[in-house]
């Protein structure tokens, strides 16, 4: 029932998995080329949140307040002027 494959369908195979494992090699290659110039880190492709996703976003949220004057939302800890004459920052 089962025979040995001919040598030719044997060397399409081992090209089939060298291509795949070259080109996921380049793709590596490229990502972590990418994360070292300093490129936006990227999420995860898993559709639940991992760790690394969810510890990240608490350190960038900053606590904000609101202009009197003109209703723009500015950090709380180095408020900013808007331009604006009657700006109280």
């Amino acid at each position: 029932m089962f025979s040995i494959p001919s040598l030719q369908k044997l060397l399409v195979l081992v090209a089939i998995i060298m291509a795949v494992w070259t080109a996921f090699k380049f793709i590596g290659q490229m990502d972590k080329a990418r994360r070292g110039a300093g490129g936006v880190k990227r999420k995860s492709i898993w559709p639940w949140p991992t760790r690394a996703d969810t510890g990240d976003a608490s350190s960038r949220i900053e606590q904000t307040q609101k202009c009197p004057k003109c209703g723009a939302y500015v950090p709380t800890r180095e408020p900013t002027a808007c331009g604006r004459a009657d700006c109280p920052y």
